[in-house]
């Protein structure tokens, strides 16, 4: 039992031992996440699912604007600074402040909403017919309830356990988030319908809270309801959380426009683009986001230390990490679009039309994946600067711009929803651009050619893999396989994929990029699991840190 405690209780000391951790844990809470869409598109047709998606955009916008901005850009550098100062009772003063004032906000933005539920959902679904409209409402008020403030509490939770380099069971947490909701669709769908994934919704959010506390209460933090908004750090979190906070009110304008946009189209196309975003989301939240996640606190810490060779090499290796994977996952989203949503959200009532759909939408997204995965490191390079104006004022260009694109791509030119992925593609890479201009002037300069010659190495073997999947795809469809059934799929995919992942990696392997190196020694990781979670990694390779995933 000692030793199973200290399973999760063990800090990961690296970037490389906590990504390691965080993308573990990502990628089944992503397939869970899959899994369940599964489930929900056996039961529901996508009318009826778009109904279901829309009710998240308001619980979704109350979560982003308490919670988001105050971790990623403030709570977490500040609350990490106080630790390393050993000032540790200081520092769970300002969580305790910052949860009840979190609290109190929830609550009074809650009343409104909860009052005019109706005409808000009106207002963010046009196209919805009235008994649309009132489902919506009743899904969303249940979530504003019951969903929103467990997630609250237990992302700080997250961001107490993440600063102590604690990575494990803040990545579990939503592992089970997932579960509660397959759960809510299992057990309660004869009972409730639709309504019965809102309630695992409310599980879930519970269980994310609930499996972080232990831990929490074991690093020391105590919950107190204190309001000292005075205190010299809360009023510093207090100050980075404005900027970003005002940068995700405007990112939230721009999902808000995206869905009045594809409910115009009809209820089934909110459907369609939230599937083909959840796809192209599952890379970008596996490297691009658990990378990030995983070097903030020690760009936090170098930042501290006025260690700037230290914070340009952590922020290079980050990025080198998640291009090397994120580059091939989107040439395989390119090519392969049409069997992996048959694959994933294949069930009797998705129809070929949405699928196609699907496809496409997912395909326009994919062209940008690489630009949404580092965005987060280069953003969160700026936060442990304790500069969060910066990214808040590139992000509102690059919001209003796939805001603008969106516009006229569905309403003056008339193209389908995929054009939706299209606009955030577009935008998403004009912020990675200008964020890196920035972020390189801030500190001095990267080395461009350690920067930008493994990227382009990378770059270069993902097209090639691309063209390496494609001929096998053409040649075995049909031919081969019956893919009217889900083995012959499964095996057109799997070959295909297959061959072009093999040359993905030949090829990195031939261009001499470090990556492949970490790789390999990630899967020989792998095949030790105690390995993975409780050895630190501290090696050195060429000079740089050894974080790229070992």
């Amino acid at each position: 039992m000692k030793r199973f405690w200290g399973l999760f209780s063990k800090k990961q000391q690296t970037i490389g031992s906590a990504a390691v951790i965080l993308i573990s844990m990502v990628f089944t809470s992503r397939v869970l996440g899959l899994v369940r869409d599964r489930m929900l598109n056996a039961r529901f047709a996508p009318d009826e699912l778009g109904v279901y998606f829309a009710a998240f955009r308001l619980p979704n916008l109350i979560f982003e604007l308490l919670v988001m901005g105050a971790l990623t850009s403030a709570f977490i550098p500040v609350f990490t600074r106080y630790l390393t100062e050993h000032n540790e009772k200081e520092g769970f003063e300002i969580a305790a402040t910052l949860i009840n004032m979190s609290t109190v906000v929830l609550v009074l933005l809650a009343i409104p909403l909860l009052l005019f539920t109706n005409q808000l959902s009106h207002f963010l679904a046009p196209g919805f017919s009235p008994d649309q409209v009132a489902r919506m409402a009743e899904y969303t008020r249940f979530m504003i309830m019951f969903q929103v403030l467990p997630l609250l509490i237990g992302n700080f939770f997250t961001g107490i356990l993440q600063s102590y380099n604690m990575f494990l069971v803040p990545a579990i947490a939503p592992v089970v988030y997932n579960v509660g909701i397959i759960i809510g669709i299992i057990t309660l769908t004869p009972m409730f319908g639709l309504m019965a994934p809102v309630y695992g919704v409310g599980i879930g959010a519970g269980l994310f809270m609930l499996i972080q506390l232990p831990l929490v209460i074991l690093v020391g933090y105590r919950h107190r309801l204190a309001f000292d908004w005075q205190n010299k750090g809360v009023r510093e979190v207090l100050r980075l959380i404005g900027p970003r906070t005002l940068g995700l009110a405007v990112s939230q304008i721009d999902s808000t426009v995206d869905l009045m946009l594809a409910s115009l189209l009809g209820a089934r196309m909110v459907t369609v683009f939230n599937f083909a975003q959840q796809l192209q989301q599952l890379p970008v939240g596996l490297f691009g986001v658990s990378v990030a996640q995983a070097a903030l606190p020690t760009l936090s810490a170098a930042s501290a230390k006025q260690d700037s060779g230290e914070f340009k090499k952590s922020v290079v290796s980050a990025i080198h990490q998640i291009l090397f994977f994120v580059l091939p996952a989107s040439a395989l989203f390119i090519v392969l679009r049409i069997p992996v949503v048959r694959l994933v959200f294949g069930a009797s009532r998705f129809d070929w039309e949405a699928t196609v759909l699907t496809g496409m939408t997912l395909s326009m997204f994919a062209i940008s994946i690489f630009a949404q995965s580092i965005v987060n490191v280069l953003a969160r390079g700026f936060y442990a600067l304790y500069d969060t104006k910066t990214p808040v004022k590139i992000s509102v260009i690059s919001i209003l711009t796939n805001t603008l694109l969106s516009l006229i791509f569905i309403k003056i030119f008339g193209l389908p929803v995929w054009s939706l992925g299209l606009s955030t593609s577009i935008a998403s890479i004009l912020n990675a651009f200008i964020l890196y201009i920035v972020l390189d002037k801030k500190i001095g300069g990267f080395s461009k050619m350690e920067l930008f010659l493994p990227a382009i190495k990378m770059f270069i073997a993902a097209v090639v893999a691309g063209v390496a999947v494609y001929f096998p795809l053409k040649l075995f469809d049909q031919l081969v396989f019956d893919t009217t059934r889900t083995v012959g799929l499964l095996l057109l995919t799997g070959i295909a994929g297959g061959a072009g992942l093999l040359t993905y990696l030949l090829l990195a392997w031939l261009f001499d990029v470090n990556e492949v190196k970490s790789f390999i020694e990630l899967i020989r990781r792998v095949r030790r699991p105690k390995a993975v979670l409780l050895e630190p990694v501290n090696e050195v390779i060429n000079g740089g840190i050894q974080d790229k995933l070992s």
